[in-house]
């Protein structure tokens, strides 16, 4: 009986490779894509970190740059102030050639590069740390020299009260001596004359029509305070319409008081004073060429611009 042939599998060709090689194959090739994938992905993370680094760096000098800009203006403000306060710090703050100068020109140089680095930066920082310690110093100088010429002022001010103070004592003292030093008339009389024989016969009279003359009376009473020596005596005589007697060529003039207003004067008699010593019946004798008048006519008499006493006599 015949075999049945056996009939070979079409799918298989003699020079086919197992089917266990192409799965390794493709094995490989997608290990290798995810490796390289995979490398992708690391290098692309590691860029993007860096890139964020640069960014963050940039912004720190940006914001370190604008810090410094800031805590620099604030020195330059500090200093104009001083200046502004202390004429006398004004060359030593502004010499071109002195080390706040320097300093200035060194910050300036590095505010200046747009490209300065972060040690640049971190000196130009320092700069300004020494700058604001020479402001400090220059601000304690200027407050221990305004507490210096408070002190003095407060001094000065004492010193002038107490001077003022001694002034005015010693203008109330002045003032006490010379009103003491005041002469006082006392017994005061006036006495009107009528002349007899050309002159050599003198009687006294009530009458008014009779009255060639008015013969005035007084007495200066003793003066601890007045020097001794001449004394001027200003009599002012008014007669019964209150208008003054006056006639320069009689001896009439004008004076002042002691608060400087002027005084118009009828007569004016010297006396000789000793100190502490009364003057007893000083006598002046008033002449006018009109007729007296009936009524009271007064009299008052002034020293040194005081009004040192005053009577009357009464004519009918």
């Amino acid at each position: 009986m015949n075999q049945p042939t056996s009939q070979p599998n079409p799918s298989k060709g003699p020079n086919q490779p197992p089917k266990s090689n192409t799965n390794l194959i493709f094995g490989i090739i997608i290990a290798a894509l995810a490796a390289i994938i995979i490398y992708l992905l690391i290098d692309r993370n590691k860029l993007s970190t860096q890139n964020q680094q640069m960014i963050t760096t940039v912004d720190s000098t940006v914001l370190d740059r604008n810090t410094i800009k800031g805590e620099y203006d604030a020195a330059l403000a500090r200093l104009d102030d001083l200046v502004s306060k202390n004429t006398a710090l004004n060359k030593e703050i502004t010499d071109k050639d002195g080390e706040i100068a320097k300093m200035k020109a060194e910050v300036q140089s590095i505010m200046s590069k747009s490209n300065a680095s972060k040690a640049e930066l971190r000196h130009a920082r320092d700069l300004i740390a020494q700058l604001n310690g020479k402001v400090k110093t220059y601000e304690e100088r200027i407050a221990e020299l305004e507490g210096e010429n408070k002190n003095l002022t407060d001094a000065n001010s004492s010193l002038t009260k107490e001077r003022d103070s001694t002034v005015t004592a010693n203008v109330g003292l002045q003032q006490k001596v010379r009103l003491g030093a005041v002469l006082h008339a006392s017994n005061i009389r006036m006495v009107p004359i009528d002349l007899r024989r050309g002159g050599k016969k003198e009687k006294e009279t009530g009458k008014a029509k009779r009255v060639d003359l008015m013969r005035i009376y007084f007495d200066i009473d003793e003066n601890r305070i007045a020097e001794s020596g001449p004394k001027e005596l200003y009599l002012r005589v008014s007669g019964p319409d209150g208008k003054l007697l006056s006639n320069a060529a009689y001896g009439s003039g004008i004076t002042t008081t002691a608060d400087g207003a002027s005084l118009n004067y009828t007569l004016v008699k010297t006396v000789q004073l000793q100190q502490n010593q009364p003057v007893k019946d000083v006598t002046i004798d008033w002449h006018q060429d009109s007729d007296y008048q009936k009524g009271t006519y007064a009299i008052e008499i002034y020293n040194d611009g005081y009004k040192v006493g005053g009577g009357s006599v009464e004519l009918h």
